[in-house]
């Protein structure tokens, strides 16, 4: 059976939300077509430009860059401040329409959906046909436009998205990867940042065909486990699947927008130390026990990812959430500076139980329940760092 993946990414989301929201509530004024940018908090590390209009763009003003910054280049900038609460509203309608043609859909982020179409063209026909169907349903029920990539894999269907915007539908099937993939700059593959940019054209590495050809060995002499995920994107390889979520209501996370870019894993781990510390309390303060951790990163050019795992014997103290989150991180990061951490424990139960081999101490999750629940309370009564783990302190963590 082939493969067929879908990705639907909404055009500007977080402006094309707030300008929908503005019209409805009466505004006269159509933010996509002035100079306006949306922007998160100033007052925070979130002061930052997280969408912008044609007219603002054309100013030379880019996602990311601080609203400081972006001001110096239009006299009068309209600025709108981000409503999460609203885009997640459009978000859910999004999110609503897609589920009639598929339950296999990964939220990959508020504004953008995986669907695995895999052997539904018996019951929808052609995939193209119908990739520009829900495209068009999109628009004339919910106000706004999304670009389709159509492919036999997430990161080609992810690439073909991002082609020609707004409002249009693009294929990139493996048979299209030498003619439309491989011309590209290598600026554009998915997951090539700026450094690791930089570094490609040093080495002379120009296109996406060019990532393609080049040496495996070398490209993980200078980029280590990055190289190899990067000669495998410009190759078309992905064999990722599509990831339902798991339930909301079933669930315990914590997450941590760090004050600068972080790039190495003893500092990344140290925040996932504490993450797993949050997260402990919580489920042993509801008497719940995790059998689902999941991670997850945005790096620096604010793209997201995670990993997850699904374990027998269910968990709840701090250091068994903390060993099977640095082996998911160890597993998923790709060398790239990280500014926000997330950490989830899912699929929670009542009860906790063992399953042991021969070698192992029976009880030790016992065992270790009960001294964690020791520690809580300590630090309930005497504040909350007066028991901390000695791993905080080891710079060798």
């Amino acid at each position: 059976m082939e493969r067929i993946i879908f990705h639907i990414d909404v055009n500007n989301a977080f402006l094309s939300w707030s300008a929908l929201e503005m019209l409805k509530n009466g505004s006269k004024i159509d933010i996509r077509t002035i100079a306006a940018v949306v922007g998160g908090d100033e007052k925070k590390r979130r002061g930052v430009v997280l969408a912008k209009s044609f007219p603002a763009k054309k100013a030379g003003i880019v996602t990311g860059e601080p609203l400081y910054t972006a001001r110096k280049k239009v006299d009068k900038l309209f600025v709108v401040q981000s409503n999460k609460e609203k885009y997640k509203e459009y978000s859910d309608k999004f999110y609503k329409v897609l589920c009639k043609y598929t339950p296999v859909i990964e939220r990959y982020s508020i504004d953008e959906c995986f669907m695995d179409m895999s052997g539904t063209k018996m019951m929808f026909g052609d995939p193209v046909k119908l990739a520009h169907k829900i495209k068009d349903e999109i628009y004339q029920t919910l106000g706004f436009t999304v670009n389709v990539g159509v492919a036999n894999s997430k990161v080609c269907a992810k690439m073909a998205s991002d082609f020609e915007k707004p409002n249009k539908v693009h294929t990139l099937f493996n048979s299209e990867i030498k003619t439309k993939l491989w011309p590209l700059a290598v600026d554009d593959l998915f997951m090539v940042g700026k450094q690791s940019s930089a570094k490609l054209h040093e080495l002379g590495i120009k296109t996406i065909g060019d990532l393609a050809k080049a040496d495996k060995n070398m490209l993980n002499r200078y980029f280590k486990s990055m190289g190899n995920m990067m000669h495998e994107y410009a190759n078309g390889i992905d064999n990722s699947q599509v990831e339902r979520p798991v339930p909301k209501n079933q669930g315990i996370g914590h997450s941590t927008t760090l004050p600068q870019d972080v790039d190495n894993i003893v500092d990344l781990k140290r925040v996932l130390r504490k993450l797993s510390d949050m997260v402990g309390v919580r489920l042993r303060k509801e008497n719940k026990y995790a059998t689902v951790i999941s991670v997850q990163l945005k790096n620096n050019v604010f793209f997201t990812y995670g990993h997850q795992k699904k374990i027998v014997n269910p968990i709840s103290s701090n250091e068994d959430i903390y060993e099977i989150a640095c082996e998911l991180l160890k597993s998923m990061w790709k060398g790239d500076p990280i500014r926000l951490v997330g950490l989830r424990v899912s699929d929670l139960t009542d009860k906790s139980y063992e399953q042991i081999s021969l070698f192992e101490e029976v009880g030790k999750i016992e065992k270790r329940d009960k001294v964690q629940k020791a520690v809580d309370e300590i630090n309930e009564k005497y504040g909350s760092n007066t028991i901390k783990s000695a791993a905080l302190f080891n710079n060798q963590d």
